[in-house]
């Protein structure tokens, strides 16, 4: 994450460990934080570093004054509440969360133990928090707007291929939510553009080369990915 996003996230997660139920939440010893992400350890290496590095400069090193748990569904998104309800049992003092599913299982697996979430999708619209100004509850956090992104990446894709008739829009059907609004969205301003778009699906490793193939056949001059945390834990870092 960005950094300015990295410090507002360790922010609200610090503050979330401040809440009264902390206290409460916490076994003996250090305070631990539980870390529910949908992808893998190391898929996820380039979120886990900056929030490791965001919380030792919030003054907490893990080892010292509190400990991580994590849980990985490894791209299974229906191991999420399992492993959501494991953290609940381990009474952790807080939980953070990456991407949309994480947040949702983490939210229906306890009204109590605060959350902190990562999202790419409205978290009023797909029900995480009652409004932006007055989150309630125990759950707050911070959201890429990407479903809003999107069509904007249409639009540049567009000024970027003028040529292109055919341009393609890929999303996550196992996060339907995110990836319905992001259809309605960008498919309105395909046709705003006279653009022929076509929609593909991928939730699984084994579905990109499929895909790729897909556009060859169909012609696509480019293609948009949506917002999904399934995507962004297969993006790969570029050496410094």
């Amino acid at each position: 994450m960005s950094g300015l996003r990295r410090r507002e996230f360790i922010t609200l997660l610090v503050g979330a460990g401040a809440w009264p139920l902390a206290a409460r939440a916490q076994q003996a010893g250090v305070p631990v934080i539980g870390f529910l992400g949908p992808g893998s350890a190391q898929s996820a290496a380039y979120r886990v570093t900056p929030f490791r590095q965001g919380l030792s400069e919030a003054g907490l090193v893990d080892g010292q004054n509190f400990r991580i748990e994590y849980r990985w569904a490894d791209s299974h998104y229906d191991r999420l509440p399992a492993l959501a309800t494991e953290l609940v049992h381990r009474q952790v003092a807080v939980i953070a969360t990456s991407g949309t599913p994480a947040a949702l299982a983490a939210k229906t697996a306890t009204k109590t133990i605060p959350i902190v979430f990562e999202t790419a999708a409205d978290p009023v619209k797909i029900g995480l928090v009652a409004s932006l100004n007055r989150p309630g509850g125990n759950i707050t956090g911070v959201t890429q707007a990407s479903e809003e992104v999107a069509p904007k990446r249409l639009e540049l894709l567009h000024e970027l291929l003028p040529k292109a008739g055919a341009l393609a829009l890929l999303v996550n059907p196992t996060t339907p939510e995110l990836a319905e609004t992001q259809k309605r969205q960008v498919l309105s301003a395909a046709q705003a553009l006279g653009i022929d778009l076509h929609v593909l699906n991928a939730s699984t490793e084994q579905d990109f080369g499929r895909v790729f193939a897909k556009l060859t056949e169909l012609g696509a001059g480019g293609l948009v990915i949506g917002g999904s945390a399934f995507f962004t834990s297969h993006v790969k870092q570029s050496p410094r």
